[in-house]
């Protein structure tokens, strides 16, 4: 008679764990569906290389290192020629050109969608068995040249055999140095004829001496890039910039005014925090404009008796000999007029 806890460990011991989790109740229904031997064991079959296949792709596509939500399917192609797009099409749907050690390069300006199709090709390959490995230009070339400092570059370069497809994103924003244009250079002479890169830029291969210092330096890495491989240009318009433009312009008329009351609402709440609101604010004494200064002195002015002061603090008096003091009463006097009427003549008849 069969031990089932002796079979459950030979199967883990194979390596055959959906086997070992579902040999029991697929036998109840191969007994209830009168199946023989060999239509058992072949269902369990298939059942373990599915598993084993969904369980790699898995794996994959956590190593790949890829921007998730990146397909064919959401990329807009209503831009490109249809020669391009079946191109594109054409290697993400097979990977005998990996096989091949073959090499796509990708040009056009920034926010055209090079990443995106790149990551989309690397998407549909991984799905196909595939290993890719996505990175940024940038960083790969300054861990390539930390190894290189602790003596482990070669150790490195070959770590990333094992992705038959690795894909240089923003090749074109590489610091031009010698030590990092160096390692970059050493893994494109390392992969030429080995494996795959699919590289994105910005910059055709006439301004290549901006990343390459070496003149000659750059002939090489141009050389052996372009030796297998396929070239596209992008030409289009940004895709980052046409999203924000038509967000801004779909918004319907009922939300732009929801978000004018949301934002005179927080004017409102940070005025109020400062003590500062239509309610409690205090009525302040208009103090006089320039104009309104200016037609005061003007009237002084025209007006011949108007007083002034002058610049010691005594008051004159404008008249058509000039500026006169006006007399004051006498200091220690009593403040009233010290005018006296003058008195009334006698009458001589009287």
């Amino acid at each position: 008679m069969v031990q089932t806890a002796t079979l459950a460990l030979m199967l883990k011991q194979l390596n055959l764990t959906s086997i070992a989790r579902h040999w029991q109740t697929q036998l109840e229904t191969a007994e209830r569906n009168g199946w023989d031997g060999a239509r058992y064991l072949s269902a369990r079959c298939e059942q373990e290389l599915a598993d084993r296949h969904s369980r790699r792709i898995s794996r994959y596509s956590k190593e790949s290192q890829l921007p998730p939500g990146k397909s064919l399917a959401s990329f807009d192609f209503a831009e490109l020629p249809e020669a391009t797009r079946a191109q594109i099409q054409a290697l993400a749907g097979s990977s005998d050109w990996t096989r091949q050690a073959r090499n796509l390069l990708l040009f056009g300006a920034s926010g055209v969608g090079k990443t995106h199709l790149a990551a989309a090709i690397g998407h549909a390959l991984t799905e196909r068995n595939v290993r890719v490995r996505y990175a940024n230009t940038t960083a790969l070339v300054q861990q390539l040249q930390l190894a290189r400092e602790q003596l482990r570059l070669e150790d490195a370069l070959h770590k990333l055999d094992k992705y038959p497809l690795l894909i240089l994103d923003d090749f074109g924003y590489v610091k031009k140095s010698q030590q990092e244009t160096q390692v970059l250079f050493e893994l494109i002479a390392h992969r030429y004829e080995r494996a795959s890169l699919i590289i994105t830029s910005n910059q055709a291969f006439a301004d290549w001496d901006q990343i390459f210092p070496d003149q000659m330096m750059t002939v090489a890495a141009v050389d052996r890039l372009v030796h297998h491989a396929s070239i596209i240009e992008i030409v289009s318009d940004s895709y980052r910039r046409k999203h924000a433009l038509g967000q801004r312009g779909s918004e319907p008329a009922s939300q732009r005014a929801h978000i004018r009351r949301q934002r005179t609402g927080r004017r409102q709440a940070a005025l109020t925090a400062r003590g500062v609101t239509n309610r409690a604010r205090r009525p302040s004494t208009p103090r006089p404009s320039n104009r309104r200064r200016e037609r005061a002195r003007t009237a002084r002015d025209d007006n011949p008796t108007a007083r002034r002061r002058a610049p010691g603090g005594s008051e004159h008096v404008q008249s058509p000999f000039g500026l006169l003091p006006v007399l004051g009463p006498a200091r220690g006097a009593p403040n009233h007029p010290t005018t006296q009427e003058a008195p009334t003549p006698k009458n001589s008849d009287n």
